[in-house]
């Protein structure tokens, strides 16, 4: 594996990030004899100006760039994946135009993170590979920043306080005031609507050859979808985790080879985001690519 040193080296011997990276994709694809892409994004580097580190519907273009003609996609897709998520509608037509281009013929590969919304495209996929230092998270919709969950759970804790004493009513009115009509209806369509995401997609790939998967179902929902369980949004869940949970997931350390390149490749395109103004990065192993850029902040 190159380290972030080795890498750095080599980005400064030649036209460095777009040579580079492309060798590491060729380099997978030929070892995996399959198509690879990597859905990228620079949140955790240097933050720049008028940048969309998140998913969204313009990511769309960014993958309609880098996905091959019919006859390419026959031998289905790894796909790498490094966000902190985003939006929950654009992540459901990420997942579903991904499905009809490759009927469920997708590995998912995390080096280091595939949170929120990253995580319901990693299980959409027939299997998720992950390291020692890989982590997925919660799909619990966020409102505001806030958990959906913990509006409801909030407004059900003062209904059941102001039941058992009414003076509390004083405390809790003006919190309560502050919630516009239809808001916790909306919390609540949220929160199904990523659960009816999670558990189609893990129906109609993960767990498609499966006659009752619906216990694992739940078990898996409970993990990424209860904020009882997880108690946060940006909880870290680790490759044991996940398997424990029933999740579909495979240990990068089995193929050296295979961790050694997706590895190298990762900090390649964390250094990309650091030196350069790139905000998300899509390529392929045909040398397609789709980058976004922000603007680096004056020091």
């Amino acid at each position: 594996m190159a380290n972030w040193n080795q890498v750095l080296t080599e980005i400064g011997k030649r036209n460095p990030y777009d040579t580079l990276r492309n060798e590491y994709l060729r380099k997978i694809a030929e070892h995996t004899d399959r198509n690879v892409m990597v859905y990228y994004s620079g949140w955790l580097q240097s933050p720049k100006t008028g940048a969309d580190y998140s998913i969204s519907d313009a990511d769309k273009n960014g993958f309609m760039a880098c996905c091959p003609k019919k006859d390419d996609r026959k031998n289905g897709l790894d796909l790498i994946l490094h966000t902190p998520g985003g939006r929950v509608d654009a992540t459901e037509s990420l997942i579903d135009y991904l499905y009809e281009l490759y009927k469920g013929d997708i590995r998912a590969f995390v080096p280091q993170l595939a949170m929120s919304g990253g995580t319901l495209i990693a299980v959409s996929c027939k299997e998720i590979w992950m390291g020692n230092q890989s982590s997925i998270g919660p799909v619990d919709p966020q409102i505001s920043g806030v958990a959906a969950q913990s509006y409801i759970a909030e407004f059900y804790r003062a209904c059941e306080e102001v039941k058992r004493d009414q003076s509390k009513l004083l405390l809790w009115q003006p919190i309560l005031g502050k919630l516009p009509p239809g808001f916790l209806t909306e919390c609540q369509n949220a929160i199904d609507w990523s659960n009816e995401i999670l558990k189609k997609s893990l129906e109609r790939v993960m767990f498609a050859d499966e006659k009752r998967p619906a216990r694992k179902i739940n078990k898996i929902q409970k993990l990424l979808g209860d904020q009882t369980i997880s108690k946060a949004h940006a909880r870290h869940i680790t490759f044991q985790q996940a398997k424990e949970a029933g999740l579909r997931v495979m240990a990068l350390e089995e193929d050296n080879v295979l961790q050694d390149l997706i590895l190298s490749l990762h900090h390649l395109l964390c250094l990309t985001f650091e030196q350069t103004t790139s905000v998300k990065i899509f390529a392929n192993n045909f040398g397609s690519a789709y980058v976004t850029h922000g603007v680096l902040a004056k020091k």
